[in-house]
């Protein structure tokens, strides 16, 4: 009888690689990613992992954007109550380091972000995302500005990138404990009640 030939999901294998580098990384730091490394770790042959990617710079590269992912689809599954502000809140939460999950992607995200400093190409693909993140802010600012929620004179745009900013800054003081959990949350409702002013 002839046997089948073994059908591969290449998508999944990408994926599987992507998060064998993140574990790499937050386990031994940036400079161990390599091949080998991966391979070990995603429990493949240098082989397997050498035909999805000829270099370092392509797997990080993959996996950098498999991060983004991830986190993208993470905050568009979490429930809120239905209001702009309460999608905005959702959005600002699930970026900061609030839980181990979180904070492993935190950690990640901090070690692309050194890296692409001198990494031109990690760096157009974190520059990519920026105005989608900022845009999805002001979006919301907007839709509660309609809504009544927030003060119609507030500049949306300014508004998102000041959040941003905000929330990227309480990153790192979050991971090395200067602040808690308890206090990032408060940090954030203390942003979202100054948008809403008198309302």
């Amino acid at each position: 009888m002839e046997r089948m030939p073994k059908i591969v999901d290449h998508e999944a294998r990408r994926r599987h690689i992507a998060e064998a580098v993140h574990r790499v990384i937050d386990a031994k730091g940036m400079d161990s990613v390599s091949l080998r490394e991966v391979a070990a770790e995603a429990g493949m042959s240098m082989g397997a992992v050498q035909h999805y990617f000829a270099s370092k710079d392509e797997m990080l590269l993959l996996a950098l954007g498999h991060l983004n992912t991830r986190i993208s689809l993470r905050v568009a599954a979490v429930t809120h109550d239905g209001t702009p502000l309460g999608l905005l809140r959702v959005a600002l939460l699930e970026l900061l380091p609030l839980d181990d999950e979180r904070r492993f992607e935190a950690r990640v995200g901090l070690a692309f972000l050194a890296r692409s400093v001198v990494a031109g190409d990690l760096a157009a693909l974190l520059r990519e995302g920026l105005p989608y993140v900022v845009g999805f802010y002001a979006g919301q600012i907007r839709a509660a500005q309609a809504a009544g929620q927030v003060e119609g004179d507030l500049d949306a745009d300014q508004e998102a990138v000041m959040l941003f900013a905000f929330a990227q800054g309480m990153v790192n003081p979050v991971l090395i404990g200067h602040y808690t959990v308890e206090d990032a949350v408060s940090a954030v409702d203390y942003q979202l009640r100054r948008l809403r002013g008198g309302y």
